[in-house]
């Protein structure tokens, strides 16, 4: 036999404790092929879709770079924690240090091997269902499957550098340990479970005022408070785990009504010794879920404002026109031809807007035709205006005044043409962009329209007149490409400025949705992959550390059964033993993205009045199942092998 084929008789003998650093790097090859396939497809040639499609799967493939070295370091140092004995007698039958670490990298290098091929061959294999969705989600005529040399090139070039990487620093867990400390092992059976309390009362009050200071934002967002709640969920979560815990058990054994139950002194005896062994772990999949989390909830976040769009922006094509606008007749000429041109349906209705001055509050107010109102919401099948002659309601600018406006029964007059008016209160629907609308809006009777007839105070007649168009369409989402020339020039001039330097405004929430629709599904589609990389990456370690000690553990679990404990105690005694391992870091990760999400709440309701609830809440379902599912798969194949005489 070979020293390689030494080697790789090694990895499938020890298949067991590589199956789950396998999977989790078979499946971080895979999405890195994947998002890799997308950013070098040719069919993509708008250059804004590109840049959306090349920056996010950047950004997705930059944090699975970085994380997968950080995982592949990780368990790599646990696998060489399990087979430390074995090591250790290769090194007591005459092998050296140096061919020791060339079987610790050439295993690793096989590993990896197998690993990019498999993960290159199910990326291939999915990456047509993948381009399927991305096509919907960009509304692509087309996205075929494509064969390219760069794809293969950069995600073999990556994954093969990162596991080269790991097999170099791999050795330093093995090279500073002597042969009688491999042998026996790298757990210690008289370890002192020691914490300090002075860091564990601290964790808690640090996690107490990350959360605290949540709860404030809520009142008063600032910036700066998100780095601060960082912060102190990161430290406090460390102190958690190393300190407060043990603080807890310690506290928990000093009632001995409970302590001494039946098989409670067992669990809560090695509980204090594996949570202490294992606080850095339980640190790392803390963080790490409660990223997986947040990544998913953030841009589940998205489609909230998504189905809300709509409701934002009712009419499909929308565009106004001031007195000096030489482009009106061409650009609604225009508009109509594309619609056409797209057969699509529409309804036209025109708003022939007056300017006025308020007496009450001395502003200039925009006026509306009762009439024309109501044809365009019968359009929009939304409720009709019932006016009376000398009275008017509020149009609200934004979807936040929908029922916040207070007329109070308001009396007012328009004083350039000396028409008494009251204000009985506000249309119950958002119609008209903000932005098309600069000032307040006034609904009155087609009577008292037609009474309007002198300028607003220093302006011609004709200087007082803002015209609206606004096009309903039902098939609106069709829209994107109509008056895609108009909105270019809109984008140009506009800028980074609020201020519309031009004698029109034009929006097209066809064109709009297409855009907002593609990049946040895109970013959904992201993120679930790098979640799902996450969560996996996360019961790993959970793995990992199961099986490092599984020997120590299986000696234990021996000496139950030789003092007369039955097969279904034993199983009671690894539930209550596992179960903290499994949902106490998952349960504070739970906790942080609770918090986290009532944040992003706050942030969501300043920006665009948005509820994220029942995103938020099917998030943590669907990771309470994906959680649960977990545990029973490792429970079970953890029972399995202790059982195993």
């Amino acid at each position: 036999m070979t020293f390689q084929q030494f080697a790789y008789h090694n990895v499938i003998r020890n298949s067991r404790v590589y199956a789950a650093f396998f999977m989790a790097s078979i499946f971080s090859v895979m999405v890195f092929f994947i998002y890799t396939m997308l950013m070098f497809h040719p069919n993509i040639e708008d250059k804004f879709l590109r840049d959306i499609a090349f920056g996010g799967m950047l950004i997705a493939e930059i944090i699975l770079i970085i994380f997968t070295l950080f995982f592949l370091f990780y368990s790599m140092s646990a696998f060489l924690q399990a087979r430390s004995k074995e090591f250790g007698l290769l090194l007591n039958l005459g092998m050296e240090k140096s061919q020791l670490n060339r079987l610790i990298f050439l295993e690793t290098m096989i590993l990896g091997a197998i690993s990019i091929t498999v993960g290159i061959f199910w990326g291939f294999a999915f990456s047509k269902f993948f381009f399927m969705v991305i096509r919907e989600l960009f509304l692509l005529d087309s996205l075929p499957l494509y064969l390219s040399w760069k794809p293969f090139t950069l995600t073999i070039v990556v994954f093969l550098s990162l596991f080269i990487i790991i097999s170099i620093s791999s050795v330093v867990f093995i090279r500073k340990k002597e042969i009688i400390q491999l042998l026996k092992g790298y757990w210690k059976d008289d370890e002192q479970v020691a914490y300090e309390k002075w860091k564990a009362i601290l964790g808690l009050v640090l996690l107490f005022t990350a959360y605290s200071l949540v709860v404030i934002s809520l009142f008063k967002m600032t910036f700066w408070i998100t780095f601060v709640i960082i912060t102190l969920a990161i430290v406090g979560t460390y102190l958690f785990f190393t300190d407060s815990m043990l603080l807890i058990i310690n506290q928990i054994r000093k009632r001995k009504s409970f302590y001494w139950r039946p098989f409670h002194l067992i669990v809560f005896a090695d509980g204090s010794i594996k949570i202490r062994e294992n606080a850095r772990m339980f640190f790392v999949v803390t963080i790490v879920s409660t990223i997986a989390f947040l990544s998913v909830g953030v841009v589940t976040s998205f489609t909230s404002f998504t189905t809300q769009y709509r409701e934002l922006n009712p009419i499909s094509i929308f565009y106004s026109s001031d007195w000096d606008n030489p482009f009106e007749k061409e650009h609604i000429m225009k508009l109509s031809q594309e619609l056409q041109r797209e057969n699509l349906s529409y309804e036209l209705v025109k708003f022939n807007v007056k300017k006025q001055t308020s007496s009450s509050s001395h502003e200039e107010v925009n006026v509306i035709k009762e009439s024309e109102v109501n044809s365009l919401a019968l359009s929009l099948k939304i409720p009709l205006v019932d006016l009376t002659q000398g009275e008017a309601i509020l149009v609200p600018n934004t979807q936040e005044d929908i029922g916040s406006l207070s007329p109070h029964e308001e009396q007012t007059v328009l004083e350039e043409s000396s028409v008494p008016i009251q204000i009985i209160g506000e249309f119950e629907n958002y119609i008209f962009p903000s932005l098309a609308i600069k000032h307040r809006s006034l609904i009155i009777s087609d009577e008292d329209f037609e009474l309007v007839t002198e300028p607003l105070s220093g302006f011609g007649l004709k200087e007082s007149m803002t015209t609206f168009y606004a096009f309903h369409v039902p098939e609106w989402l069709r829209t994107k490409e109509v008056g895609a020339d108009i909105d270019r020039v809109m984008v140009e001039s506009i800028g980074t400025s609020e201020v519309n330097p031009n004698p029109f405004y034009f929006v097209n929430p066809g064109l709009n949705y297409s855009i907002i629709r593609a990049t946040f599904s895109l970013l959904l589609f992201t993120g679930l992959l790098v979640a799902a990389v996450l969560l996996l990456a996360a019961g790993s370690f959970v793995y990992f550390k199961l099986y490092t000690d599984l020997e120590r553990d299986k000696k234990q679990y021996d000496v139950l059964r030789r003092m007369g404990v039955t097969d279904h105690e034993l199983v009671k005694i690894v539930n209550r033993q596992l179960i903290p391992q499994f949902f106490l870091p998952w349960g504070l990760a739970m906790v942080h993205s609770t918090f986290s999400f009532i944040y992003l709440q706050a942030v969501w309701v300043d920006l665009a009045a948005v509820s994220i609830a029942k995103e938020m809440l099917f998030v943590l379902i669907a990771f309470t199942v994906i959680q649960v599912s977990y545990f029973y798969l490792i429970r079970w194949r953890y029972i399995a092998h202790i059982q195993i005489s």
